[in-house]
């Protein structure tokens, strides 16, 4: 069922001060820019509310990276320096990950490697294990890493070879990964032999169940960035991160009768189901062509669905096949995590190619609601190279202390940052690995944050040169 202009501004209406919400915004008023209440109150007038976070960041002797009093880290895989079980290097380039309950109390990490084009390219790419290969040309895929519990050896594996570009993804609630190729590279191009910019399943539990790797192309072929899915309604969301024009949010709709399951995503027809890309928009009932109109923690759109007409982008890519005024556009669609009834989504910044410029948002999609909601926004800084101040936002996961724990893929300096339920942020980690020079300085970007299933650890990435981390600590829960 669509959800009209004229039908939001009238429940908008209904409701006095805007649509009500879960969360910590408790009420909207009725326009973009305004704040929610309860952010102005909470974050500012109450005074016994405690600071958000865990103190300041000292500095690591080790030079890697800076945490908390109390904090340490772990690295856990290190690309030229740890092996694959069958001798081959950690490859490089860590990206969007998520961690599994595996058998007697281990953990299992899907890693993403984002490698894009010929193998030539890389030092050291996902090798081309048998049975595990979709491309033989392309360079990137995923690992699988087992991780104990109370320390021991670490055991990593292929778990997809032949892919490319594995940005960020998703885990199903059946106990899969969703890997995305964020590329939208067909054969014959950039050195490859299949069409990529797919999404594939990755089963970390089940090694067999990884082999002859296809495609679910039923999701559609463009720059993925990441998925979650709805486990009520079987829906699917997914991210695009993608300029010229600006990338889409998109919903994926299963056809009738379709159970999710284990593996059951590979038996979709390549058209199966309904692929949709929003329009949104304001309490007013005026279309929103880009979520950077938002100025304002708080606002509040609407959203409808439309249906995309080609999926597989046959000839021209998804996001072109749209005129202005069809659907509503965002730049740098990243991150994405399922929790709260809804969809958490990051808009990582905006530039001149959007209506407003930002460093970051963070909305909440209500699929009961059909809602977006504005959690978290970064003003542009004019000091991207200070410490403290945040920006580009990326992978993103709730934290089971409250509020969310957010990658940093900014300029200068980068962090793992939180934030709360009312939007303040604080800092968690900072990346203190120099690529550059000391009069230069050069800091890769923080990837595939995800807790273990405990919730004890904080796993993340540094994506150069690749490094998977393990975080421990004395978490608490935050104020809102």
């Amino acid at each position: 069922m669509s959800l009209s202009r004229r039908e939001f501004a009238r429940n908008s209406a209904l409701t006095g001060a805007g649509v009500a919400l879960t969360g910590s915004v408790g009420a909207l008023a009725t326009a973009p820019g305004a704040l929610a209440a309860e952010d102005v109150h909470g974050a500012a007038g109450h005074g016994h509310h405690h600071e958000p976070g865990y103190g300041p960041l000292r500095p690591d002797p080790q030079g890697i990276l800076a945490l908390p009093q109390g904090f340490s880290y772990r690295i856990i895989t290190r690309t030229g320096v740890t092996r694959l079980e069958s001798g081959e290097s950690t490859p490089s380039n860590h990206d969007g990950t998520a961690a599994f309950e595996g058998p007697r109390g281990v953990t299992l990490l899907v890693n993403n490697h984002e490698l894009k084009g010929p193998r030539k390219n890389w030092p050291h790419p996902v090798p081309l294990t048998e049975g595990l290969v979709y491309d033989p040309a392309a360079s990137g895929g995923c690992t699988v890493v087992e991780v104990h519990p109370h320390g021991g050896p670490v055991a990593e594996w292929v778990g997809i070879a032949g892919t490319s570009t594995n940005c960020a993804g998703g885990a199903t609630p059946w106990g899969t990964w969703l890997t995305c190729e964020e590329t939208e590279d067909r054969a014959g191009s950039n050195g490859m032999t299949k069409d990529h910019g797919y999404v594939f399943e990755v089963d970390p539990c089940d090694r067999r169940a990884n082999r002859a790797p296809e495609p679910v192309k039923a999701l559609g072929r463009y720059a993925h960035e990441a998925v979650v899915v709805d486990p009520r309604r079987g829906h699917l969301y997914l991210t695009e991160d993608a300029s010229g024009p600006n990338g889409l949010l998109y919903r994926w709709t299963p056809p009738h009768g379709f159970k999710h399951g284990r593996g059951r995503l590979r038996t979709l027809a390549d058209d199966a189901g309904v692929l949709q890309a929003p329009k949104c928009y304001d309490a007013g009932g005026r279309f929103v062509d880009d979520l950077s109109r938002a100025t304002a923690i708080g606002t509040v759109y609407g959203v409808d669905w439309v249906d995309v007409p080609d999926r597989d982008a046959r000839s021209t890519s998804v996001r072109k096949q749209f005129a202005a005024g069809d659907v509503t556009r965002a730049r740098k669609l990243e991150g994405m995590w399922w929790a709260d009834g809804g969809a958490y989504i990051v808009s990582s910044y905006a530039r001149e190619e959007s209506p407003v410029r930002h460093d970051g948002q963070v909305w909440f999609y209500d699929p009961r609601r059909r809602t977006l909601t504005l959690k978290v926004l970064l003003g542009v800084s004019t000091e991207p190279g200070k410490d403290g101040a945040f920006d580009g936002p990326d992978n993103i996961t709730v934290s089971p202390y409250g509020g969310l724990v957010i990658a940093e893929d900014g300029e200068g300096v980068q962090h793992l940052f939180g934030a709360t339920d009312s939007g303040r942020t604080y800092p968690i980690a900072r990346n203190e690995l120099n690529l550059g020079t000391e009069q230069e300085p050069e800091y890769s970007e923080f990837t595939g944050v995800t807790f273990s299933p405990d919730g004890r650890t904080l796993f993340a990435n540094i994506q150069e040169p690749g490094i998977m981390l393990a975080i421990t600590g004395p978490w608490r829960r935050q104020p809102r």
